[in-house]
């Protein structure tokens, strides 16, 4: 525990925080995430054991340092396009979704080591998972808020959808992949708009059919992972269109 009990971490400078997740993400890469003390950390990184502690809970908690923030940031843009006049919320999730790749993607050799650390310990990866489902919950509550004649049947697919392939993509562009990049994600989550709600003006309810518009569901073991889900997806929305393609030719 650290000094002075369980209160909550006071809070950085994101710069600060940054610097300290660097350090840290670094030592556990060479030693180890169990091996790594937080009083090497904190050396490390220049500042004081209580320091450490006055900023974050845990050496858990340095892993996803800037996770907090970026969230923030997502639900943010969110708010700010809620207000704006015009705007199509569904496409503002994929905006949100593309921030949020865009932030990693300029921090890609942090980010890179950060991947590899997580996959090497149990207690991190179930730690991202929690992560990964902040995101989604962010999308699903902002389109309930905004469109809330959109039945959920489409909006929570939806929301599941843009968050597994922003998810595969980036662990794509995490191992190497070149072909990983912000405008092979903006493509794809275009394509997610199109097939799962239609090109309908935001004001339009997401839950009636029309022309244009699919909904497509995905029944997703709980164990399942990102890369899973998003195959599922994928091969839904591929089944959609050979079913459309025969429709037209009948």
């Amino acid at each position: 525990m650290p000094p002075g009990g369980p209160e909550s971490p006071t809070p950085a400078r994101p710069d600060a925080r940054l610097r300290v997740m660097d350090a840290a993400i670094r030592l556990f890469a060479e030693s180890g995430f169990e091996s790594t003390t937080v009083d090497e950390i904190a050396a490390d990184a220049g500042i004081s054991r209580r320091t450490f502690f006055r900023q974050f809970h845990s050496k858990e908690d340095v892993v996803f340092a800037d996770h907090r923030a970026l969230l923030a940031q997502a639900a943010e843009f969110l708010e700010r396009s809620r207000h704006s006049p015009g705007a199509d919320p569904w496409e503002s999730v994929c905006d949100a979704a593309e921030l949020v790749f865009r932030r990693f993607e300029e921090n890609r050799a942090l980010s890179a080591r950060r991947y590899r650390v997580v996959n090497a310990v149990a207690a991190l990866r179930e730690r991202e998972i929690v992560t990964v489902h902040s995101y989604e919950r962010l999308f699903t509550d902002h389109l309930g808020a905004v469109v809330p004649s959109a039945s959920p049947l489409v909006i929570v697919p939806f929301a599941a959808a843009v968050t597994a392939g922003h998810n595969y993509l980036l662990r794509e562009m995490l191992r190497g992949n070149p072909d990983a990049t912000l405008p092979r994600l903006r493509s794809e989550l275009a394509l997610i708009r199109r097939r799962m709600h239609g090109d309908a003006p935001s004001g339009q309810s997401g839950g009636r059919a029309s022309a244009g518009r699919r909904v497509v569901v995905v029944v997703a073991d709980s164990a399942a992972g990102d890369d899973e889900i998003a195959d599922a997806v994928r091969s839904e929305l591929a089944h959609a269109d050979a079913a459309d393609s025969a429709d037209r030719h009948h």
